[in-house]
């Protein structure tokens, strides 16, 4: 929990950049500042990953930070290449989206345009404040990697399920599990469970090896190879999908009392998927986590299910683009019980052109989900509802895809163009997917009002 004076803190940064982006836009004849109408802008949809702790290569905080890289901010914000933000903000709004309107954009062109001027900067609010509204709590704990991952410059896709054994005093509640990727340019995703061991079943968690490449072992070797069954050959429980990690995702708590779970003394992290991209330069990963500790016993833990690969219903017809073609997919699931949404995750690979989903009431009414006109492979989200969004039973959410396999498309892995399918299960780049993954809660009366920016 934040202490008292960060919290304050905190409310104070809210409340001033709640002020500042009411800011009466000017005129034509009117020169564009930086502290009355540029900082309210960057500091609301750019600063949250441009800081020190973010996942920007360079922070974009105070005057001295920003006015150097105007013409680049003008460029990129110009080209909607930055903030990026694939959600369209026209088609349904999450939480702390980050897009830039017309007037926006065009406001931070003038600014450059006209030299940079500062205005009173004094009246802004601090960088060490605003620098704690987008920092997390301090984890409890930090877990790293019992080793380095050697990653070949061999451009090839890697996969590797990982072991990562931590040990606790004492039965402990955690709150929420964050993923910190090593090399965020090699660490394409990674989906983490919680193996709980009982002390009087497993004796050393470091017994067997702490990674295997998935490519190059039996699947029905792995567990053993790795240590992660007890000493007696059986296998201990597991708590999936504590912590997972994409492109551009950012983390984020829940409310207290969503989520969470309780684990004993003897732990370990099995990332079942952990996959490397391509890269031509040999590198090394050690990734880590961040564990933050909960204060009250875990009521309405977050559930997931999954549609379209690999998932609870099939993509049809099935997932194969001819070299040249662009085609159209489609998933159709029927939610079986009342549900509450928390995220909503979008997934295809890089050819990847057009994204659409959402659920169709018994009532016949349209429950809007998520649509992305222009399919980026490299910012990939958790989408928050801003509230908990209610999907009744007997709805069934529609899931259109469009993929790009023509040679004008520049994401295109193979030049000439080749057959891309879904190949088994396949999470190689140059194979495909076509995923909806939701995470939810089972619905009770008044989720509708919980708030989740």
């Amino acid at each position: 929990m934040l202490h008292k004076l960060s919290y304050i803190s905190l409310l104070l940064a809210i409340t001033v950049l709640a002020c500042q982006n009411n800011v009466k836009l000017p005129s034509q004849s009117e020169p564009v500042l930086f502290a009355a109408h540029i900082a309210p802008i960057i500091h609301q949809n750019c600063s949250k990953c441009h800081n020190e702790d973010g996942a920007a290569p360079f922070s974009l905080i105070d005057y001295t930070d920003i006015a150097p890289k105007a013409k680049l901010i003008a460029y990129v914000t110009e080209k909607r290449l930055m903030p990026p933000w694939p959600a369209d903000p026209s088609y349904t709004h999450f939480a702390n989206e980050t897009y830039l309107s017309d007037e926006q954009i065009a406001l931070i062109k003038r600014w450059s345009e006209e030299g940079c001027l500062p205005g009173d900067t004094a009246s802004l609010v601090q960088p060490e404040i605003l620098v704690k509204k987008w920092r997390q709590d301090k984890p409890d704990l930090i877990v790293h990697m019992p080793m380095p991952i050697k990653v070949s410059g061999n451009n090839s896709d890697l996969f590797m399920v990982v072991k990562i054994p931590f040990e606790l005093p004492q039965d402990t509640i955690i709150r929420a599990v964050e993923f910190v990727p090593g090399n965020k340019r090699l660490v394409h995703h990674v989906n983490t469970h919680i193996i709980q061991f009982d002390a009087a079943k497993k004796g050393n968690l470091r017994d067997g090896k702490y990674f295997i490449n998935q490519d190059q072992t039996k699947s029905t070797q792995i567990h053993k190879e790795l240590g992660l069954l007890n000493d007696d050959g059986t296998y201990a429980p597991m708590t999936p999908s504590v912590s997972n990690y994409l492109p551009g995702s950012q983390f984020s708590f829940y409310p207290d009392e969503i989520g969470g779970f309780r684990v004993g003394k003897k732990n370990a992290f099995y990332l079942n998927d952990m996959h490397f991209g391509p890269s031509p330069i040999e590198a090394n990963d050690s990734s880590y986590y961040k564990i933050y500790y909960g204060h009250k016993e875990p009521k309405r833990p977050v559930k997931e299910f999954q549609i379209g690969t690999l998932g609870l219903a099939p993509v049809e017809p099935k997932l194969e683009v001819p070299a040249n073609e662009l085609k159209t997919f489609h998933i159709k699931f029927t939610v079986p019980t009342d549900i509450s949404i928390v995220n909503i995750v979008p997934h295809m690979h890089l050819i990847g052109k057009r994204f659409w989903a959402y659920a169709i009431k018994p009532s016949g009414d349209t429950i809007r989900l998520i649509r992305i006109n222009d399919w980026d492979f490299r910012w990939q989200y958790f989408y928050m509802p801003k509230t908990m969004l209610k999907v009744p039973r007997g709805s069934t959410i529609y899931v259109e895809g469009d993929f790009d396999n023509r040679a004008s498309n520049p994401n295109n892995p193979f030049n000439p163009p080749q057959l891309i399918a879904e190949r088994e299960g396949s999470m190689k780049t140059t194979d495909e997917m076509f995923q909806l993954i939701i995470s939810y809660v089972p619905y009770e009366k008044g989720d509708e009002l919980i708030v989740l920016e």
